[in-house]
């Protein structure tokens, strides 16, 4: 288990805290995007799918400063994650049209597509709806804390 707790910050930034199941501590900052923080959306992702991705790594122990790309895994939940992204700035689309631009984007980068379903989607939006509002409703300051 790894707790992550994001606080809405003034500025350029918010702030995650990952606390791991051993104790250790790292923080990051988190560039304002408009939506909810980029880390948040890979915890609606990862906590859906079985499929490894950045939170599942670190949970693993790796630093939250390394750079995905050591397997196909991460790297197209990070082509989720991004997807997912798009569509809440964009606007929801069908989940047949979210699944086929995920599935160009890992074609593009030249890595194989993570099996989703059209209910895997479902699940990702409802928890993206969840955290959205819970992250609107925080003053500055705020935090949010979340089991992983």
């Amino acid at each position: 288990m790894m707790e992550l707790m994001f606080v809405k910050r003034s500025g350029k930034y918010d702030e995650l805290t990952i606390v791991r199941s051993d104790g250790t501590v790292e923080s990051v900052a988190c560039p304002k995007q408009g939506i909810i923080p980029h880390d948040m959306v890979h915890y609606a992702v990862e906590s859906v799918l079985a499929h490894r991705g950045f939170l599942s790594l670190v949970k693993e122990g790796q630093a939250s400063a390394f750079t995905t790309g050591a397997g196909d895994s991460d790297e197209a939940v990070e082509r989720l994650v991004e997807t997912f992204q798009a569509e809440m700035w964009g606007g929801r689309v069908s989940a047949a049209d979210l699944l086929s631009t995920y599935e160009h984007a890992c074609e593009s980068r030249g890595h194989r597509i993570a099996a989703v379903s059209r209910d895997d989607v479902e699940a990702i939006r409802d928890r993206l709806d969840e955290l959205t509002l819970q992250w609107g409703a925080l003053p500055q300051n705020g935090a949010l804390t979340i089991r992983f």
